[in-house]
């Protein structure tokens, strides 16, 4: 097909070859080991499901022990806060050229990675009192019940 400017799509086509050119600056020198934990710790999937009675809010978080879950409920907000902590250290070489160093300074690689996630929901309308939360084999589940709509209205006097 013939698009109404001429050559427009190879003009295009050679910025984008040109650009590339530069995206080598954006990337670590050196692989990263953590590369695939880091672009998963920058976010974690959830579902919220509405049922009759409650909201029901499901969080994938593979990896993270329960100690470093926290849940708080603050003005009609869920917020899911969670760190960890990951290390990686291999063992020196055995056969060092250098016989005058330290056994503990032969390291070859120490990498340390401390990373934190969180994410808020705002859900109204919710029992604060009859929360529920579960966590087993990495899924932290979340029921929030309603507030039934005679609860939800208060009667106000008049003076």
């Amino acid at each position: 097909m013939f698009g109404l400017v001429p050559f427009a799509k190879n003009i295009a086509k050679s910025d984008d070859d040109f650009n590339k050119l530069f995206d080598v600056f954006n990337e670590p020198f050196f692989h990263e080991p953590f590369a695939k934990m880091n672009s998963y710790v920058k976010s974690f999937k959830v579902d919220v499901k509405d049922t009759d009675n409650a909201y029901e809010l499901t969080a994938e978080l593979p990896g993270i022990a329960k100690e470093n879950i926290s849940l708080d409920y603050n003005k009609g907000y869920l917020t899911i806060k969670t760190t960890t902590t990951k290390s990686t250290e291999e063992k020196p070489a055995e056969n060092a050229d250098d016989k005058n160093e330290k056994p503990q300074e032969k390291y070859i690689r120490r990498e340390r990675y401390v990373g934190e996630m969180q994410r808020s929901f705002y859900i109204d309308d919710i029992d604060e009192k009859n929360i529920k939360a579960s966590y087993q084999d990495g899924i932290l589940t979340v029921v929030l019940p309603k507030i039934t709509k005679e609860e939800a209205t208060t009667q106000i006097n008049i003076d």
